[in-house]
């Protein structure tokens, strides 16, 4: 999508079995500003059933790009100090791929790209770790998943070429003041910084953040990249 001179793309994450409510809410208010298809992050390893599964081929059906998002997009332990860090600042209890080796990062993946299969969607070609946090895997191990594509912080990892494509990111996912404070300052640098680089720029949105404290920055952002607003 293009706002202005902009490359924008939009992403819904943790899409689970208790979060298609918000999802489906988050869909509607991307159609209303004609703001086209989205990447939609599914959690597989839940307990879907027949109907939750058949909105999934229904979004997959309408164009929206299924991605696979980790299997439990939570952490079965936290690992290390580096994962303890991250867990504090970050990402709390959902980075599970730091709780886990290389071998066991790569099964998961596999075991996700699987799931959709099994439930007759597209395999996907996107993978994207919770919290953005791959992990320790290395670019080898990671070309063995079936994966196009591994989304971190920084952009997307192509994995045949080994090349990083670096996007901007924007996030609204702020259940405290502090967060709130945080998140606003840098998705204003980021939307700066894409004017000067030129650089493709992801808006990440997670089921609750309308209702969250970023909730009318963000229904603000969707309005001015309808393309019927003044060019953004």
């Amino acid at each position: 999508m293009s706002a202005g001179a902009l490359d924008i793309r939009l992403s819904i994450h943790d899409v689970m079995p208790h979060t298609l409510d918000q999802v489906a809410a988050i869909l509607e208010l991307f159609a209303a500003h004609q703001l086209g298809a989205a990447r939609l992050l599914v959690v597989p390893g839940h307990d879907w059933s027949p109907e939750q599964l058949h909105q999934l081929h229904a979004w997959q059906s309408e164009g929206h790009e299924l991605a696979a998002h980790g299997w439990f997009h939570k952490a079965r332990h936290i690992r290390g100090l580096k994962h303890r860090v991250h867990a504090a600042a970050v990402s709390r209890d959902v980075a599970e791929h730091l709780a886990l080796d290389a071998s066991e990062i790569c099964q998961l993946m596999r075991d996700a790209a699987a799931w959709f299969v099994d439930q007759g969607l597209s395999r996907p070609q996107v993978y994207v770790p919770p919290a953005w946090a791959l992990g320790s895997v290395s670019l080898t191990a990671l070309s063995t998943t079936g994966y196009q594509r591994v989304e971190v912080t920084r952009g997307e990892l192509w994995l045949d070429q080994g090349l990083l494509e670096h996007q901007l990111l924007l996030g609204f996912e702020a259940d405290t003041r502090l967060r709130a404070a945080a998140l606003g300052i840098w998705n204003k640098a980021q939307m700066r910084l894409a004017r000067l680089a030129r650089q493709p720029v992801r808006i990440a949105i997670h089921p609750h953040d309308l209702q969250l404290r970023l909730g009318g920055e963000l229904r603000e952002l969707l309005r001015q990249l309808s393309p019927s607003a003044q060019a953004f």
